[in-house]
């Protein structure tokens, strides 16, 4: 009878340990150094003797200080490059401004400068507007002006030197570098003359004295107002005067009214227009010379009522 084969030998560091009453043997790992620690003997992928397990490579390794450094050496240089290009854009916007202000500040000096030096100096004195008024005398009155700055000519001394022309109503100075002052003026229009024991004086729509003579002046016609030129009645004669078309105007010779709304006038030719009030006066003066056209041989158009002329 043949006996069985002994079992084998384990190899170096693996103990054989009793499975039971089966007989059979299962291998251990000795726990010596360098041996792998069972499943059991792993908390949390450490292994018991308190190495750390190692990283897997995964291509990322880890940043240093020398890393850290350098990063922020870029920052601060990168910050500090920022910080001197907005210095000289701002430097540069501010050099600018400057300029620009110091150059306006220079032209506007040098041009109030020169206004005021005897650079503009007037020179000449040009009446414009003047019809009734002799235009030379008005600047022989204003000579005083001459060789004044354009920018220092006074024109209260303007003023009262045209007080002296009563037939100027409004004026108007211009200056017209380097050396000419044009002085426009508005004349007052004549409607007519009052007598009185002085002789004649020649009056504007607003009352206003323009000559007083011995002899009625051609082509003005009398006035016969009552109240004088303070009432109602010399202001409506006054408007309805304006208002008269040329070739009227120039062949009136009297105007009289009593109270503001009948106003009469006298024409060359002996015909008598009343007139009435000032009011619609410009459509007064349209009905007037239809009629005359239509009836020249009138001695009598009333016009009072501007829509039916009476005519007689």
């Amino acid at each position: 009878m043949r006996r069985p084969p002994p079992p084998p030998t384990p190899p170096p560091g693996v103990a054989e340990r009793d499975t039971g009453s089966a007989g059979r043997t299962a291998p251990r790992r000795d726990r010596g150094a360098g041996a792998d620690p069972g499943p059991r003997d792993r908390v949390e992928g450490r292994p018991l003797d308190g190495n750390p397990a190692p990283a897997a490579d995964d291509g990322e390794h880890p940043t240093s200080t020398r890393d850290v450094w350098r990063a922020a050496r870029a920052r601060r240089k990168a910050l500090r490059a920022e910080i001197r290009r907005f210095t000289q854009r701002s430097r540069r916007r501010r050099m600018v401004m400057l300029g620009a202000l110091g150059v306006a500040v220079v032209i506007i000096g040098g041009s109030v400068a020169a206004a005021y030096s005897p650079l503009f100096a007037v020179e000449r004195i040009t009446v414009v507007g003047a019809t009734t008024l002799d235009a030379s005398a008005v600047e022989s009155a204003l000579s005083d002006q001459v060789g004044t700055p354009l920018a220092l000519v006074d024109s209260s001394e303007v003023k009262a030197a045209l007080l002296a022309f009563p037939l100027i109503e409004t004026y108007a100075l211009e200056a017209k570098p380097p050396h000419d002052l044009t002085v426009r003026i508005v004349e007052r229009t004549p409607i007519g003359v009052l007598r009185s024991d002085a002789g004649y004086t020649l009056v504007d729509a607003a009352g206003v004295a323009l000559a007083t003579t011995s002899d009625q002046p051609a082509g003005q016609p009398l006035l016969d107002i009552d109240g004088g030129i303070d009432s109602a009645a010399f202001e409506s004669a006054g408007l309805v005067v304006r208002s008269l078309p040329a070739d009227v105007r120039a062949a009136l010779t009297g105007v009289t009214a009593t109270t503001a709304d009948d106003v009469t006038l006298t024409l060359s030719t002996g015909l008598t227009v009343v007139w009435g009030s000032s009011d619609d006066s410009p459509l007064k003066s349209a009905t007037l010379a239809k009629t005359l056209v239509a009836r020249p041989d009138a001695s009598t158009i009333d016009v009072t009522s501007p829509e039916v002329a009476v005519v007689g």
